[in-house]
């Protein structure tokens, strides 16, 4: 017995020890074409820590969770949101974010979802380091989705996306300057989520326990020169707890946390296998997108604590008076050798009968973070109320 307890406090101790060897200036985050596809969209979510897989189903869930739209109030809607990104760096990028959904009954909706990220003016020099032209690069994603109950309590949702990212607009150096020919790229991809929305009675209310799960991006690669090189798009994995909780008929709290994981293999360590050489290629964005996903968990140069890391981590807090006055706050982690990604999030928003309007403000927690200061803005309307203002 006494053997065995000096074994496992042995196992124990070189786990502990495994787990601290990672170097101080290591870095190996995880690269992928298309990460706007990453980017929070809309103020609401971005509020609360970059959270919304669990969170209550609004009019922004299409990007974190369509399965929300089977349990959602209101008939049909659409969304608009605007992000001034990076700002602190440059003045000319911004990603926009259009949304809408129409519910058919108590059962089924339906949802589309459009995102627009530009990346400014960039001007294209060729081997000499001499510009030949500018180009705006941008990237867009198209979406649809078809939501429906399962159960009195269990909804699911299966989207598919158009991906194109266009990064110098077909121009293109000499190739007798050394130029390197690049295309615009493309692919398709799929979602699969699930949400669990439970009402539990309370002596002063009804409050609400509800988990959301999000796999996203599953989908062939890009390549911007005609398939020489392949490039991940960010397939990642959310997954999401929450409980709103009634003070009164008018008060009301939600806290919620979310896990994401990426579905990328790690670019240090990861070797693919080429069936028809019979060797292993360093090259590690070769292999499949189907084991790639697979691979993701258990491909870290750094084993175990590594993979660990490789989830970013976020939690948000909401009240509301009345669902109609909101007030949020939440904090986004990422490690510092994956992205080094950390801020406080604050949000707040109102809602009439007809109008939403949201807004958000991140403040990193490092002055260099170029994400400090970011704002988003959300406006929503609900279509039906607006029929319904102008048939009254």
């Amino acid at each position: 017995m006494k053997k065995h307890i000096l074994l496992v406090v042995a196992v124990a101790t070189l786990s502990v020890s495994s787990w601290a060897q990672i170097p101080e200036d290591y870095t190996n985050p995880i690269i992928t074409a298309m990460p706007s596809l990453t980017i929070a969209p809309d103020a609401t979510s971005a509020g609360m820590g970059d959270v919304g897989t669990a969170t209550r189903p609004d009019m922004n869930s299409q990007h974190w969770n369509a399965a929300k739209y089977a349990f959602i109030d209101e008939r049909g809607g659409i969304t608009a949101s605007y992000t001034p990104w990076l700002r602190s760096l440059v003045g000319d990028i911004d990603l926009a974010y259009l949304s809408g959904f129409y519910r058919f009954d108590e059962l089924q909706a339906i949802s589309a979802g459009f995102t627009y990220f530009s990346m400014g003016k960039v001007g294209l020099i060729d081997n000499t380091g001499n510009m030949f032209q500018e180009a705006h690069p941008n990237e867009w994603a198209l979406d649809i989705a078809y939501s429906r109950k399962l159960h009195e309590y269990v909804s699911m949702a299966a989207t598919l996306r158009f991906l194109y990212s266009d990064l110098n607009n077909g121009a293109n150096a000499p190739v007798s300057n050394g130029g390197i020919e690049m295309y615009p790229a493309w692919t398709m991809a799929a979602d699969i989520s699930l949400y669990y929305r439970q009402p539990i009675e309370l002596p002063f209310g009804t409050s609400y326990f509800a988990l959301g799960t999000n796999i996203s991006n599953l989908g062939g690669k890009m390549s911007y020169d005609k398939g020489d090189h392949q490039n991940f798009i960010p397939a990642n994995w959310r997954t999401g707890v929450s409980y709103e909780l009634p003070f009164d008929n008018y008060n009301r709290l939600t806290a919620t946390i979310e896990a994401n994981k990426m579905l990328v293999p790690a670019s240090k360590g990861s070797k693919f296998y080429d069936e028809t050489k019979g060797t292993y290629s360093d090259w590690f964005s070769e292999e499949p997108s189907p084991r790639s996903w697979f691979r993701s968990f258990a491909d870290a140069p750094y084993g175990f604590r590594e993979e660990w890391d490789e989830l970013q981590w976020g939690v948000g807090l909401e009240y509301s008076y009345d669902r109609k006055f909101f007030g949020r706050v939440g904090y986004s982690h990422e490690a510092k050798y994956k992205g080094n990604r950390r801020y406080f999030t604050l949000g707040a928003g109102f809602k009439l009968s007809i109008v939403r309007l949201d807004i958000s403000y991140c403040i990193a927690t490092a002055n260099t973070n170029p994400l400090n200061n970011t704002m988003r803005f959300t406006l929503g309307f609900d279509l039906y109320g607006i029929k319904d203002l102008i048939k009254n």
